[in-house]
């Protein structure tokens, strides 16, 4: 008989984390819907957005990031989790990042609520160091691209698309 540690199951801490997050987000989405869902996962994003903001001005010694530094720090955040995301174009009044691999990995598929973690901490780390952010989603791997393509505004529209959330810095910031 083969003891459960020589089977070949493909179970680690990794895994197990990511499934874990994946089947609460599924969860949400069925008992409260997709709208509330992003909400709740919203401000889990938020948290973790502030810590991480917090720790690279820390590790930079900056007590604010520039436009270049930010869209250095949305990329390097992502790298650092196993995401593949860079950047497309970028100009004073917006940052557009790619992205070939979402962190989530295949867990993310049909879970789009997931992708306000991605929405909340850019979104908080780009208002709290320039000021404000308009976050639009415009492609995810969650919903089924193959690719995510996400739309960091650095200013606020004239007409607000209702597919991007607002995010705005402290007092201080910007």
């Amino acid at each position: 008989m083969t003891h459960p540690s020589d089977a070949d199951v493909s179970l680690n801490r990794d895994a197990f984390v990511r499934n874990l997050v994946s089947e609460l987000a599924a969860t949400l989405e069925d008992v409260v819907g997709l709208e509330s869902a992003a909400g709740y996962i919203s401000v889990v994003g938020a948290r973790i957005g502030r810590s991480i903001d917090l720790e690279y001005k820390d590790k930079l010694g900056r007590p604010r990031l520039d436009r270049d530094e930010v869209a250095a720090v949305l990329v390097d955040l992502k790298k650092r989790i196993q995401g593949d995301f860079y950047i497309i174009e970028e100009d004073a009044g917006r940052i557009v990042l790619g992205n070939r691999a979402c962190p989530f990995g295949d867990y993310v598929q049909g879970k789009p609520s997931l992708c306000m973690m991605t929405s909340n901490v850019f979104g908080y780390i780009t208002a709290e160091n320039l000021g404000y952010a308009r976050v639009q989603l415009d492609e995810t791997i969650a919903e089924g691209h193959g690719r995510c393509r996400v739309t960091v505004h650095l200013t606020p529209a004239e007409a607000p698309d209702p597919q991007a959330r607002e995010y705005f810095g402290s007092d201080d910031a910007g």
